[in-house]
């Protein structure tokens, strides 16, 4: 076996490449600039291209036939053994042999990373091997792909869900998985989409309450502590000493992180002799660190804390900083405690950051990180999987242009980037790419980029199953290539709504759509309908047939995983089309957009980083709340809008309103919405903001939005097996429907959103606030009479909400309309200025 960038693998035949790309094949192809290559999505073949992707529908005998692996060894790179888990090491072996999924938990810094790194090189693997991965700022669909790319030889190839599910039936993989902040749904799904593998989930805390066998990890005990602190000293405890080192195990509660930076302190103190630090210093470590690091240590802390809790791999610290062995430097300052290694790379530890800050007026030029990323991205030796493994720090730096007043520079990352994350298969990072780059072409003006990124956008939902929101995205690119008088991107829009759902007709700039017309009018327009029955391609291997064989492999032969709009083919976890939604934002923190370093006083430590101290055992890891001014916060205080509002849509700009475009049902004219829909800053247009966008014929377009989006409602089966046909059967027509309350709405301000029904007979839909905060709104009712509560989000603080809105909803008798009455709580506490009522009419 060969070991390369720290994971080992077996030889068997074209392996994966250093990065974690497949080498070989004719569908994996590097580009830069204006080049494309072709990658396989389900039912689809794409070209993606630099100026505008296209989309091509495979007959069956041509799709890929997936070489099953014999046997997976994707491990992590070797490290020391961790001192005193011996019985904690034993009981997670233990657990490993009764339960399917297993969760190692507990306080950041106490060494669940190490102990769980350990367990994947030393524990016996499962008959089909090991694999060890990451979960910080990853997506179950992407976390699932990785997972079928490492037991399966299918270069440039991502199977539709249940395709997925029905290959990974009957393979016994071991899969450790790393900052594992999910959801317990997530949780769920991911594990649903390998039935047969065994899954460790490291976390911060316990969320799989009776799922799985859980193991707390606690600090290391007095004996063990002494005996990291002499390792780490490299000899004995002087006698002198020994009492000093008792303190510092007992009030650092045993938490590795803090023992590692002590022993740190006295490796490095001048006098020539091991000094422990006192008991009472523990809350300051860090400044005695700081104090004692050389130039190009704190050159690297100041990059890694400026890309917050982004990973990010030596060669960008050694060219953004000018450190010749940036691998050595971050080697030793991960022996110090002040940044965590990560499989890509090291990031820096939460608690670091309030002393970079107060050393570092500034974080690094945010247009000189924006032209080293989107250079990096484009040389012809950056491999896809590459530019993905780095997808949070481009989110991070394409966010800090933004709120630094630059969106071009945001722009020209996002657009460097995007061919090269479709290519990489990871659907996740890749939406989240795509929403920042046209957000924030909207607010550069950049109507090229616009175009772009919603074509883009538009082929995405077409390459993981999306086809109603892809239909509604295509028309928007169409409008918007015509525009702009490029019919090579019009040609390719028109050519891949063939494979959409039939749209209102995208007439001329001008003219009125004629109802019910050919979308675009381009050839093949009117074929939107299902294109027949398609059967996922059978692996080559002769292993038994997991349809057969398995349970929930969720294979039925006649299915069509590329036509159902509610399907997600990398995985069948729901993800949010727009990208960034599906991404759970409370489980990472980081993820949401409004996050930024002032923001972090709630936290002593990211629990992304697994490896800071708490705010109990450190006191003095306080982020600085309140510094919103400060050039290091990610927000910007005078962005903020002194308003409030429930549901509102905080990228979509204006609708001509005069106020925010809503994402949520009861929107207000005057202002940001008030009843909710789902949406998820994707801010995809659909039919009516289309045809008002047409009929404006404006310069600059804005375009109000509310995203048609079909929700998992915490039913694993629900994205994973549930048809068209299915889903047409709750909510078809207004006659079928009745008075249910299941189906596709549309507001009095021309929003088209979907209410899906949920495991537990509620009905669900998102509601987006500020900064791309959602939440999930469910209400209960029949008989034609629903109601619950929805927050109502204060557009003045990111992410924050006054409290929940009573909503109140009545379809009439025939199922045709509803009547909505949002209304503010009794006790006066805070005023809702939009709150009121409207009348909703059903589409579908």
């Amino acid at each position: 076996m060969a070991e390369t960038d720290g994971f080992v693998r077996e030889p068997h035949g074209p392996d994966p490449d250093e990065d974690g790309a497949p080498m070989g094949g004719d569908h994996r192809i590097d580009i830069a600039g204006d080049a494309s290559g072709t990658v396989i999505a389900g039912n689809h073949n794409v070209v993606i291209d630099a100026h505008g992707s296209t989309v091509n529908l495979l007959p069956p005998q041509e799709r890929p036939r997936p070489v099953r692996r014999e046997r997976v060894a994707l491990v992590p790179r070797r490290q020391r053994e961790p001192v005193g888990r011996e019985a904690d090491l034993e009981e997670l072996e233990n657990a490993l042999r009764g339960h399917g999924v297993v969760q190692l938990w507990g306080p950041p810094g106490v060494g669940k990373s190490t102990l769980l790194r350990h367990a994947a090189r030393s524990l016996e693997p499962g008959p089909d091997g090991v694999l060890f991965l990451n979960g910080a700022h990853r997506e179950p669909e992407d976390l699932a792909q990785e997972i079928f790319e490492a037991c399966y030889e299918a270069p440039g190839y991502a199977p539709t869900g249940p395709e997925l599910c029905r290959l990974m039936t009957g393979i016994e993989v071991t899969v450790y998985v790393d900052d594992a902040e999910l959801t317990p749904e997530r949780l769920r799904l991911l594990a649903d989409a390998a039935p047969d593998a065994t899954f460790v989930f490291a976390s911060r805390e316990r969320s799989l309450l009776g799922e799985s066998a859980d193991l707390e990890l606690r600090g290391l005990g007095r004996a063990a502590g002494l005996g990291l602190l002499e390792r780490e000293l490299r000899h004995g405890l002087p006698e002198a000493q020994y009492a000093v080192a008792v303190e510092l195990c007992e009030v650092a509660l045993g938490r590795p992180l803090l023992l590692l930076r002590a022993a740190g302190l006295a490796r490095l103190d001048t006098s020539g002799e091991i000094r422990l630090p006192r008991a009472a210093e523990i809350d300051g470590l860090l400044p005695l660190l700081f104090d004692r690091l050389d130039t190009a240590s704190l050159k690297t802390l100041h990059l890694l804390a400026t890309l917050r809790d982004a990973e990010v791999d030596p060669e960008h610290v050694g060219v953004l900083c000018d450190v010749p062995d940036p691998a050595a430097v971050c080697g030793r300052l991960a022996g110090l405690g002040l940044v965590t290694v990560t499989e890509r790379g090291y990031r820096s530890v939460a608690d670091v950051l309030p002393e970079v800050r107060r050393r570092f007026a500034e974080p690094v030029a945010v247009d000189r990180l924006c032209d080293h990323f989107a250079r990096w991205a484009t040389l012809a030796t950056t491999t896809p999987a590459q530019v993905a493994d780095h997808g949070r720090a481009l989110e991070v730096v394409a966010e800090m242009a933004e709120r630094r007043g630059r969106p071009d520079l945001a722009v020209h990352v996002a657009r460097a980037v995007s061919p090269f994350l479709a290519e990489s298969l990871r659907f996740g990072v890749w939406g989240r790419l795509l929403d920042q780059g046209q957000n924030a072409a909207r607010q550069a003006g950049d109507t090229t980029a616009h175009a772009y990124f919603t074509h883009e956008k538009a082929i995405r939902c077409l390459m993981i199953g999306r086809r109603v929101v892809a239909a509604v995205l295509l028309a928007e690119a169409v409008v918007l290539w015509r525009q702009l008088g490029d019919n090579e991107g019009v040609d390719a829009a028109l050519n891949a709504q063939q494979y959409t759902p039939p749209t209102p007709e995208t007439p001329p700039l001008g003219e009125s759509p004629a109802p019910g017309a050919d979308p675009g009018g381009g050839p093949g327009g009117d074929l939107g309908g299902d294109p027949g029955p398609m059967t996922g391609p059978e692996p080559a291997t002769t292993t038994p047939d997991p349809v057969t064989t398995g349970p929930g492999s969720g294979a039925d032969p006649g299915y069509d995983p590329g036509v159902d709009p509610g399907y997600d083919p990398g995985t069948g976890l729901g993800h949010d089309p727009g990208g960034s939604a599906g991404y759970d934002p409370s489980g990472a923190p980081g993820s949401d957009h409004g996050w930024g370093w002032a923001d972090q006083g709630a936290s002593a430590a990211d629990p992304a980083t697994a490896t800071a101290p708490n705010a109990a055992t450190h006191p003095g890891a306080d982020f600085g709340a309140g510094q919103g001014a400060d050039p290091w916060s990610a927000a910007d205080p005078t962005s903020h809008v002194a308003a409030h509002s429930s549901g509102t849509a905080g990228t979509a700009g204006t609708a001509g309103t005069g106020g925010a475009a809503g994402t949520a049902g009861a929107a207000g004219t005057g202002g940001a919405v008030a009843g909710g829909a789902a949406a998820a800053t994707t801010t995809a247009a659909l039919w009516a903001s289309v045809v008002a966008v047409v009929l404006g014929a404006v310069a600059a377009l804005v375009i109000g939005v509310v995203v048609y989006q079909e929700l998992s409602s915490g039913d694993p089966t629900y994205t994973s097996s549930t048809s068209t046909s299915d889903l047409a059967s709750s909510s078809s027509s207004p006659s079928a429907a009745s008075d249910e309350l299941a189906g596709v709405w549309r507001d009095g301000q021309g929003n088209v959103f979907m209410i899906a029904r949920s495991g537990d007979g509620a009905y669900e839909f998102k509601s987006q606030g500020t900064c791309g905060a959602t939440s999930t709104v469910k209400v209960t009712g029949g008989s034609g009479r629903y109601s619950g509560t929805m927050p109502v989000w204060d557009e003045s603080t990111c992410g924050k909400t006054f409290g929940d809105a009573r909503l109140s909803i009545d379809v009439s008798s025939d199922g045709s309309s509803a009547s909505v009455e949002v209304t503010a709580p009794s006790d006066g506490s805070w005023e809702c200025r939009n709150c009121g009522s409207q009348t909703w009419a059903r589409r579908a």
